[in-house]
């Protein structure tokens, strides 16, 4: 049965998770006690042996090998093997937990597409209720060591009115090497499609939402199905345990409190108990413990999943709600705050204090915006207005030079020195005339391979008048304004 603490952990108050340190039901100490008993004792044998058993000589040389041992654990990375398998044996049993399939949405959509009050619509809903519930309890066989015990075999499955005999024997007709929890579903289909031709269902689209939800309950049969068969691998879960079972196997011999080597030598203080080490096993073999409980939730253990209960509340809760709520509701009225503006539910003298504490409109909705009233004018955006640019942009800006174009790149010559050139409205950084020249050939040769034609020598004659400005190249702190109206050359 799982263990819910949910309502002792309702409110945070002083020493709250201290008073669940004394259950014993689903705790720790029901889990490791047996491996923590173990421990100890091999710990005192050990302890033991070397205090009375052992000569002087064998002492020394155990202190070597402990010293070793010591020194070996710090190799094995257990937090992060450890905490890396438990993060994901988490995810996964989470994951398990929402794959069961829940006939809710189903039944709601059954219980109001599925119409008929004589007998004959009866049956049609109770039976599709009952055959996504069949299918439920036939993938839970599978996977669940409880639901296995209490229905062991198929008559047990009749017995408990999940299926017919008539449905049994055409189940057991259908031979088939897999599993075949999908056969209620594929009963589901036929039947909602002949209540479709005999119009208890009224249109193609009360079909096509009822076929849905059935796809979503069988997509959890299948996935739960898929997370029995596909685990872990084993070869991650052999790897944690060996890790932890040889950390405490060097922790047994190099956490003995020794004898130190020399004469005169100061040795470490013998507390005989190693309450450190004693700790740390806890800690570490108590991870291990946890994901051993939680990668298969089917089980029989303390907070394993409550299956049976899970089938009980389906098969109760979808019949009812298709049989004894279709088409009985309680009369329609006017409420409470038919004539009031806005409706204010009452409190309670617990809940009293609630009422005076402001509703929340929004993280800025007191942000104050007085402080500078200039940046809360409105302007507009127009078009024409200069584009500025920002100093840090226009570091960046003024340090690359306009004059580098992908061919310098590729010549792998020096870097080209800042040009300014006049030319209609805009303007070019120039410093060196080898540059001008290189950038005049460039543009010449991208001329002919836009129109496939040598430029005229015209062209190349007026290009070569227009006259060359020499400036100094501008700071990095300069901020260049886009003038309106400029064109790029």
């Amino acid at each position: 049965m799982t263990v819910s603490y949910t309502l002792k952990v309702a409110n945070s108050r002083f020493g709250g998770f201290s008073k669940l340190l004394f259950r014993w039901k689903g705790s720790i100490y029901k889990l490791l006690y047996k491996e923590f008993i173990v421990f100890v004792v091999l710990y005192a044998l050990l302890s033991i042996i070397y205090r009375r058993l052992l000569t002087e000589e064998q002492k020394r040389l155990y202190t070597k090998v402990a010293q070793y041992c010591n020194r070996s654990t710090d190799l094995i990375p257990m937090s992060f093997v450890l905490g890396f398998y438990v993060t994901l044996i988490v995810n996964r049993w989470w994951a398990q937990y929402t794959s069961i399939p829940l006939p809710d949405q189903l039944m709601c959509v059954i219980s109001s597409n599925v119409h008929g009050k004589d007998e004959r619509g009866r049956i049609l809903r109770r039976t599709l209720v009952r055959y996504a519930n069949l299918s439920a309890v036939l993938i839970l066989r599978s996977v669940s060591t409880r639901v296995l015990k209490r229905f062991p075999t198929m008559d047990h499955v009749v017995e408990a009115g999940f299926m017919t005999q008539d449905e049994r024997k055409q189940f057991e007709s259908l031979y088939s090497d897999f599993n075949k929890y999908w056969i209620p579903c594929v009963w589901f289909t036929n039947l909602a499609a002949q209540a479709r031709r005999d119009g208890r269902i009224r249109d193609d689209v009360a079909l096509r939402l009822l076929m849905d939800e059935l796809n979503l309950f069988r997509a959890k049969c299948s996935m739960l199905f898929h997370y029995d068969w596909i685990s872990i691998p084993l070869v991650y879960t052999q790897v944690v345990t060996i890790a932890v079972y040889s950390f405490f196997a060097f922790c047994l011999i190099g956490r003995q409190f020794l004898e130190p080597l020399e004469p005169g030598q100061e040795g470490d203080l013998d507390m005989y108990i190693p309450l450190s080490t004693l700790l740390q096993f806890f800690f570490y073999a108590g991870w291990l413990k946890v994901a051993e409980q939680i990668i298969n939730p089917f089980g029989e253990d303390d907070d394993d999943f409550e299956t049976n209960k899970l089938i009980d509340r389906n098969l109760q809760v979808s019949l009812l709600s298709v049989d004894d709520m279709y088409q009985n509701l309680p009369p329609a009225t006017k409420d409470k705050y038919w004539n009031e503006s806005t409706a204010q539910p009452p409190y309670t003298i617990a809940t009293a204090a609630e009422t005076l504490k402001p509703s929340f409109l929004g993280s800025t909705f007191d942000m104050r915006m007085t402080e500078d009233m200039e940046q809360s004018q409105p302007v507009d955006a127009s078009p024409n207005m200069a584009r500025m640019q920002t100093p840090l942009l226009s570091r960046f800006l003024a340090a690359a030079s306009p004059a580098i174009s992908i061919k310098n790149f590729g010549r792998g010559g020096r870097a080209t020195p800042h040009l300014r050139r006049a030319r209609g409205d805009s303007t070019v950084l120039c410093e060196d005339p080898e540059a001008v020249s290189r950038i005049e050939e460039e543009e010449t040769e991208d001329e002919e391979s836009q129109t496939g034609r040598p430029c005229s020598p015209k062209a190349s004659e007026r290009q070569k008048e227009l006259p060359l400005i020499q400036v100094e190249a501008p700071s990095r702190e300069s901020i260049e304004v886009e003038q309106p109206g400029a064109r790029e050359p």
